[in-house]
């Protein structure tokens, strides 16, 4: 399953996507991609998902918060568009309380960390206000989402009638956004980050509930992909002078490189037992940052197999150059019958979080 599906839906909102901002292109490359590139190709199709700044469901015209956040990522880690990103930035911070509470979901006094998390980072890389991001102070914001004592301090919580949805994803963007802002929760928050890393390197995605007395990774907790290379991606730059932190990011580049098959593919979590961009392009894409070029370069090369090329006027996807499917049913559907309301969104979202590992296609 998408990262930015699991992590960018209004309650369930943590993350993703994509994740995205973050990493930096390949050592020694240019600031941007060539816009001829796959990467950069990738990128002139995503920028030309907005309408008035967001990107919005084909199916029912509403904005996906989210969605948007992810794809300003995927454009800042491949270099370029930065109209477009700034208009993103300003049309987020005008929608600020509809994306981190659920006040127009009849949600009200709610609060959902994981949407915080994300768009205090995204303040953070582009240049915004983030004490100040459309009215919201989302440092403060967040600081009171981190639980403060007890075996869960902090870990971040939702604050909703609904329940508490938070996750690995939205900590790991906590965790980035904290301690950018030199936040006094920053260490806590890391802390409890590594404690969803198992023994073998990975990280689980779910949090024990808030009241467990163990808030750690168990021998039953399932390994997941994505939120393993949302970690890397995220944190390994970050992670430089600190040792504990940058000791957790190698065994986790160590476990998803020991998960690639032969063909330069992975696959998700338990969910999604079958390869796809998505979790290809993150792992290729912290797989590069960390300097495992083979193994990116792999990845990368198994993801430009899916996306599109030039088309001819009149094929069905005549116009998406760039656009990456999620998999090859994806492609297959596309090629037969173009991107219809029902699928542009899973185009969309694979390739928002596929591109940047284009960016490893040869090497690092």
């Amino acid at each position: 399953m998408s990262l930015v599906h699991r992590a960018s839906v209004a309650l369930l909102s943590t993350a993703l996507a994509v994740s995205l901002a973050a990493g930096a292109p390949p050592a020694g490359a240019a600031t941007a991609a060539s816009p001829s590139s796959p990467a950069g190709h990738a990128a002139t199709w995503e920028s030309h998902q907005f309408t008035g700044g967001l990107v919005h469901s084909p199916s029912s015209g509403l904005a996906d918060y989210g969605l948007t956040a992810d794809t300003v990522f995927a454009l800042q880690a491949i270099g370029g568009h930065k109209s477009e990103a700034r208009t993103a930035r300003n049309a987020l911070a005008a929608h600020v309380d509809s994306y981190i509470t659920g006040d127009a979901f009849g949600d009200p006094g709610s609060a959902y960390a994981g949407s915080t998390a994300k768009l205090l980072v995204l303040a953070q890389r582009t240049g915004g206000d983030p004490t100040d991001f459309g009215g919201v102070d989302l440092v403060k914001r967040l600081n009171s989402l981190v639980a403060k004592t007890g075996p869960a301090k902090g870990r971040i919580v939702d604050k909703s009638q609904f329940g508490d949805f938070a996750n690995t994803l939205g900590q790991i963007l906590a965790v980035r956004g904290l301690d950018a802002a030199k936040s006094a929760r920053a260490g806590a928050a890391r802390k409890f980050l590594l404690e969803q890393q198992c023994r073998q390197g990975y990280f689980r995605l779910s949090f024990s509930k808030i009241k467990a007395t163990h808030q750690g990774c168990t021998r039953k907790s399932p390994a997941d992909p994505d939120a393993t290379s949302y970690a890397v991606i995220q944190l390994w730059k970050t992670s430089k002078g600190n040792a504990t932190l940058r000791g957790a990011l190698e065994r986790a580049v160590a476990w998803l490189a020991a998960q690639q098959r032969k063909n330069g593919s992975f696959v998700g979590g338990t969910s999604t037992a079958m390869p796809n961009t998505n979790s290809t392009g993150l792992a290729a894409w912290a797989l590069g940052l960390s300097g495992d070029c083979h193994a990116a370069r792999s990845a990368a090369t198994w993801v430009a197999g899916l996306q599109l090329g030039a088309q001819a006027a009149g094929s069905t996807l005549a116009g998406e150059r760039g656009a990456i499917a999620y998999d090859k049913a994806g492609l297959k559907a596309g090629r037969q019958d173009g991107m219809t309301d029902a699928t542009r969104d899973q185009w969309r979202r694979a390739t928002s979080q596929a591109a940047p590992g284009l960016l490893f296609r040869h090497g690092c």
